[in-house]
C-alpha cells in the first residue's frame, strides 16, 4: 500500500483497508523506516495530555532512536501497525500506531496504542487491536499485556469492551491489563457488531448525501453527463446539486465549476462520469475536498480499477463501481436519483443491489414494468470496492426495506457474505440470484479469488445461509414481487381458487410439485354475467379461503369467460387480500389481449405505513410460475422458524489449546516446504494431526509377505481385515479390494494369496492387515482449502453414486448443529444411515460428532490443503475411521478472519 519499497521478510498480507466508526475507509499496515518522519509529525501534533499518558512523561519531540526504534521491527518479536489517511495536501499521514513487544522468549507480549488526537472517537484503537491480536496470533503470542495510567479511560475502554477476558489490577500507580488474544464468541461477535455499524453508515452516507457533485456533467443531450444531472434534478433531489465541468460556465441551468475546490459546500457523494484517464485527477480533487464516496459510471481497465481503489482508498472515500448504473433512494426526505433512469421507481420495501450495469438496468426496467415498489437500488458495477456485503449492512438497519433482492455475478468474500446473509435473513428475507458458474469463472472487469470447491459447495453455502436463492432474474423479481406485496405465511397449507375445475387441479398438482400441501381446493368459482355480480363471486370465495383455518396462503387462477374477455379485477382482490394476514399469489392464463399486464403488481400503490407493505396483489403468467415464487417463501418461513442452531463443540475441544497444539505440529511440518507445494503426511504424522481433535483411525499394517500379514495379525488380534493399499480399492468388496473376518492364520494366507490373483489386473497395488471394525455403513468425509471460500466440507455415502451422481453435501465451517444435520441428511443415498431395507440405523450423533471434529479441525487450520476419512464406518455401535489421508501447505489469507477488513479490488 505504501510507495516504498518493502523488505524481503515484510509480511504483505496484514496489510488491510479498513471502514472506520464513522464510515470512512483507511489503510492498515506494519509499519517501516520510511514512516520515521510521519511519526514525528504525528507525535508534535499530539496535546501534552496524550503525550503523557503513552509515555508516561512528556515529551516536545521523539529522539532519533526513538524513531528508529519504533519504525525498525522485525515482524514477529516486535511488531507495528499504523493507520494511514491522506492530508488535505494528499500527504499520506499516521492517524494511529499500535504495537507489542515479545516478553523474552515467551508467548506473551506487551502492547501500546497511540491515536492522534485529530482522529479519536473513530474506532482505531479497536481495529488496530483487531489487527494486532491476528498478527500475534500468526506469531505465536497467546497473550498481550498492557501497563495503562488509571486515567487513560479511553485506552482502557479499548480492552475492556473488546470481547477477551481481561484481567485488571493497580499496582504502583498503573492499571496492568492481561488477556488471552485467542478469539471468542464474545470477541468475535464484537467485531461483527463494530464492522456491521460501520459499514452500514458507509453505504448511508452515500444513499443519504446532502449534496452531490456531478462530475462530468454536460449541456449535450444524449450524453452520460447530461442525463445523471437530468435525472439528479428531476428526481426531486431534496439536497444541493452542483455541476463540475471544466469545459462550461452553465449546465443545466446552473453554474458549472471547473473543480470541486470552486464549491462553497462540503460534497458528500461525487457522480464521476469522465473519460476514464481523468479519474486519476477527479479521484484527488475528490479527495481534497473531502468528498465521502464517489459514484464512477464510467468504465475502465482491471489496472486502472486498482489505481482508482488504491487513490480513493488513501483519501478515506469508498467507491461504489466502475461501470455502475447508478444509486436510487425513493425516501421522500431524500428522493436520490443517481443513476441512468430517467425516472424514479414507486416508494416500496424492496431494496436492489448488482453489479454489472447491464443488468442493474434490467432489474430495475423488470421492477418498473411490474410496478413493484423500491426503497433503494445500488448499482456495484465491477464492485472494485462497495460489495454487496456492505449494502447487506445497510439494509439490515434500513426501516423502509422490507426485502433485499442481490444479484451476483461474482463473490469478493464469500464466507462474510454467508455470516450477514444469514443474520440478515433471520429477519428480513434476502433473495439471491446467481449463475451456475459463479465463483468458477470470471466476469468481465472483476477481479475476485476463483473456487476449486465441487460445483455444489457454493449454493449450500447460500442455502445454509437462509437467503433464497433463484436461478435468473426473472425468478429474482418474481419471489421479490411477492415480497413486496404479501405477509409472509405461517406455513405450506395452500387454498386454491379457480374458475376451472380442471385448472384448480392443474394448479394443485403444481404447487404439490413445489413443496406445498394444497388442502382446499375450488374450482368453481363464477366469473360469467357482469363485472360486478363477477368480483362480488370473486371475492366471497377468496374471503372464505382467507378465513379457512386449514389454509395458510391462497393461489388464485383466472381464465377469460366464455365471451373471451378478462376483466381487470386486481383492485377488488386486492382490496379484500389487505384484510387479511395471508398471503395471496394470482395467474392469469388463456388471455389474448395484448394490452392485458402480467407478471405485474395489480393495483400497485405506495407503501401502507403501518406494515411496510405496497398494496396491490402479485400477478403471474402461470400457475407454476405464482406457486413456484409462493414455495420459495415458504421454505424460507421454514428455515427462519428453525433458527440458525447452536454452537456445537464435542467434548475436549473446548479452549484454545488443542488448536495451538496442532499449529506447533503443521508449523513443523511446513519447513522447507516452499509456494504453493502440497506435502504428504506420513500415516503417523496424520494419526498425530487427528489425535489432537479426538479422531483415532484404525490401526493397519502394510505387508509384503504371508508371513509378514500373520505377524501383523497376531499383534492386531483376530479377527482382521485385509485391504488393497489404492485409494479406489481399499473399500471395495465387489472388485475383491478388501476382505472381512479373517479369523486364523490359515484363513488369512489363503485370503492374501487369492487376492494377490484377482488384484493382478489392476496392477498388483498393496495390501495392508487391519483390526476389524463393526459391520456399518462406509461414508466418506473431506475438507478442503479453497482459495475463494476458505474450509469446505463434503460428505457422501461411500460406493460409485456418490461421484457418478454427485450424491455430496457441501458445508462451509464452522458448523451449527442444524448445519450438521443437514450436511449428513442432504445426499439423497443418506436414507442407509437411518434404517433402510431391514439395515439398523446407525449411530447418528456418534456419526455428527465425527464429522463436527473434522469441520473444527479444517476451520482452525488452513494449512490442512486437503483431508479425507475413506472409509469412514458408521454402525449402530458407533463410528470407526479406516483410513486418513491429509495434505498440507501454506495457506492463503482467508477472506474472513478475526480482523475487520474490506476487500482489495
Amino acid at each position: 500500500m505504501g510507495e516504498e519499497p518493502k523488505s524481503s521478510g515484510y509480511p504483505a498480507h496484514w496489510e488491510a483497508d479498513v471502514v472506520l466508526r464513522d464510515g470512512a475507509a483507511a489503510q492498515v499496515r506494519p509499519v517501516g523506516p520510511e514512516d520515521a518522519q510521519r511519526l514525528q509529525r504525528m507525535h508534535a501534533a499530539q496535546s501534552e495530555s496524550s503525550i503523557y499518558l503513552r509515555y508516561f512523561t512528556y515529551k516536545s519531540a521523539l529522539t532519533e532512536k526513538e524513531l528508529k526504534r519504533f519504525t525498525s521491527v522485525d515482524h514477529r518479536n516486535r511488531v507495528s501497525l499504523v493507520v494511514l489517511l491522506a492530508s488535505p495536501s494528499g500527504e499520506q499521514e499516521i492517524i494511529g500506531v499500535g504495537g507489542f513487544d515479545r516478553i523474552d522468549q515467551t508467548r506473551e507480549a506487551e502492547v501500546s496504542f497511540n491515536i492522534s488526537d485529530k482522529h479519536q472517537g473513530r474506532g482505531l484503537g479497536s481495529i488496530l487491536l483487531e489487527h494486532l491480536a491476528a498478527a500475534g496470533r500468526e506469531c505465536g503470542i497467546e497473550r498481550f499485556t498492557a501497563e495503562v495510567l488509571p486515567e487513560n479511560r479511553k485506552m482502557l475502554t479499548v480492552f475492556s469492551e473488546a470481547g477477551y477476558e481481561v484481567q485488571r489490577k493497580y499496582e504502583d500507580g498503573v492499571v496492568l491489563v492481561e488477556f488471552s488474544i485467542d478469539p471468542t464468541d464474545r470477541s468475535r461477535a464484537v467485531m461483527e457488531s463494530r464492522e456491521h455499524r460501520a459499514e452500514a453508515r458507509s453505504v448511508g452516507e452515500l444513499l443519504a448525501p446532502a449534496q452531490v457533485a456531478v462530475v462530468g456533467a454536460s449541456r449535450e443531450y444524449g450524453s452520460v453527463g447530461y442525463h445523471l444531472l437530468q435525472n439528479l434534478i428531476e428526481g426531486g433531489f431534496t439536497g444541493g446539486v452542483h455541476s463540475v465541468n471544466p469545459e462550461a460556465f452553465e449546465v443545466g441551468g446552473a453554474p458549472a465549476y471547473s473543480s470541486l475546490a470552486h464549491i462553497k459546500q462540503k460534497i458528500d457523494l461525487a457522480v464521476v462520469a469522465v473519460p476514464a484517464d481523468h479519474l486519476p485527477e477527479v479521484i484527488a480533487d475528490c479527495g481534497r475536498h473531502g468528498v465521502k464516496g464517489i459514484l464512477v459510471v464510467t468504465s475502465t481497465t482491471t489496472a486502472q480499477q486498482r489505481e482508482l481503489v488504491r487513490l480513493a482508498r488513501r483519501w478515506g472515500m469508498r467507491i461504489i463501481g466502475p461501470a455502475s448504473a447508478g444509486l436510487i433512494n425513493t425516501d421522500p426526505d431524500i428522493s436520490l436519483n443517481a443513476s441512468l433512469s430517467p425516472t424514479m421507481p414507486v416508494a416500496g420495501g424492496v431494496a436492489l443491489f448488482s453489479q454489472s450495469a447491464s443488468m442493474g438496468v434490467s432489474l430495475y426496467a423488470q421492477a418498473h414494468r411490474r410496478e413493484l415498489g423500491l426503497s433503494a437500488v445500488i448499482s456495484a458495477g465491477n464492485r472494485a470496492d462497495l460489495s454487496g456485503n456492505d449494502a447487506m449492512q445497510y439494509f439490515e438497519d434500513d426501516h423502509a426495506t422490507r426485502a433485499v433482492g442481490i444479484y451476483l455475478e461474482s463473490f469478493g468474500n464469500p464466507r462474510k457474505f454467508s455470516r450477514i446473509a444469514r443474520r440478515l435473513s433471520l429477519s428480513k428475507p434476502v433473495v439471491v440470484a446467481t449463475s451456475d458458474l459463479m465463483g468458477h469463472r470470471l466476469p468481465p472487469g472483476h477481479e475476485v479469488r476463483l473456487s476449486r470447491a465441487p460445483q455444489g459447495a457454493l449454493d449450500a453455502m447460500l442455502k445454509n445461509s437462509g437467503v433464497i436463492q433463484v436461478g435468473n432474474h426473472d425468478s429474482l423479481m418474481d419471489v421479490l414481487q411477492v415480497l413486496g406485496t404479501q405477509p409472509l405465511p405461517a406455513g405450506k397449507r395452500l387454498g386454491v381458487l379457480t374458475n376451472s375445475a380442471s385448472m384448480s387441479r392443474l394448479l394443485a398438482d403444481a404447487a404439490e410439485s413445489q413443496g406445498l400441501k394444497p388442502t382446499t381446493v375450488h374450482g368453481d368459482l363464477e366469473l360469467d354475467g357482469t363485472r360486478r355480480q363477477a368480483e362480488q363471486n370473486l371475492t366471497a370465495a377468496l374471503a372464505r379461503l382467507f378465513e379457512d383455518d386449514e389454509v395458510d396462503a391462497v393461489a388464485v387462477c383466472l381464465q377469460p369467460t366464455i365471451t373471451g374477455d378478462h376483466f381487470d379485477h386486481s383492485r377488488a382482490v386486492s382490496m379484500t387480500a389487505r384484510q387479511y394476514t395471508k398471503p395471496m399469489v394470482m395467474s392469469l392464463i388463456g388471455t389474448l389481449e395484448a394490452n392485458v399486464p402480467l407478471n405485474y403488481i395489480g393495483n400497485a400503490g405506495p407503501v401502507i405505513e403501518t406494515s411496510a407493505l405496497q398494496q396491490g396483489v402479485p400477478i403471474f403468467s402461470s400457475p407454476a410460475r405464482s406457486v413456484s415464487a409462493l414455495a420459495k417463501i415458504v421454505r424460507y418461513q421454514s428455515w427462519r422458524a428453525q433458527g440458525v442452531g447452536e454452537t456445537y463443540i464435542p467434548e475436549g475441544l473446548e479452549g484454545t489449546r488443542v488448536s495451538r497444539e496442532a499449529d506447533r505440529m503443521l508449523e513443523g511440518w511446513l519447513e522447507g516446504v516452499e509456494g504453493a507445494a502440497l506435502r504428504r503426511l506420513s500415516q503417523e504424522e496424520t494419526n498425530r494431526l487427528l489425535g489432537c481433535y479426538g479422531l483415532a483411525v484404525l490401526p493397519s499394517v502394510p505387508f509384503e509377505t504371508a508371513d509378514d500379514a500373520a505377524a501383523a495379525a497376531r499383534e492386531l488380534g483376530y479377527p482382521v481385515a485385509v485391504k488393497s493399499t489404492n485409494a479406489y480399492l481399499r473399500h471395495r468388496l465387489d472388485l475383491g479390494g478388501v476382505q472381512l473376518n479373517i479369523d486364523s492364520e490359515e484363513m488369512l494366507r489363503r485370503v492374501v494369496a487369492e487376492m494377490r490373483r484377482q488384484l493382478a489386473k489392476y496392477g498388483s497395488p498393496g495390501l495392508e492387515v487391519q483390526a476389524m471394525a463393526p459391520t456399518g455403513q462406509g461414508c466418506i468425509v473431506r475438507a478442503i482449502e479453497d482459495p475463494m471460500m476458505g474450509p469446505v466440507l463434503s460428505f457422501g455415502i461411500s460406493g460409485d453414486a456418490v461421484d457418478l451422481l454427485d450424491d455430496w453435501a457441501h458445508a462451509v465451517p464452522p458448523l451449527s448443529d442444524q448445519d450438521l444435520s443437514r450436511l449428513l441428511s442432504t445426499p439423497k443415498a443418506s436414507r442407509k444411515l437411518f434404517g433402510y431395507q431391514g439395515i439398523p440405523a446407525v449411530d447418528f450423533d456418534a456419526l455428527g460428532e465425527t464429522v463436527q471434529r473434522v469441520a473444527m479441525l479444517k476451520d482452525n487450520h488452513p494449512q490442512v490443503a486437503n483431508l479425507q476419512l475413506s472409509p469412514l464406518l458408521a454402525s449402530p455401535e458407533g463410528v470407526s475411521i479406516l483410513h486418513a489421508s491429509v495434505e498440507i501447505a501454506n495457506p492463503e489469507q482467508r477472506t474472513d478472519s478475526a480482523r475487520r477488513a474490506i476487500s482489495r479490488y
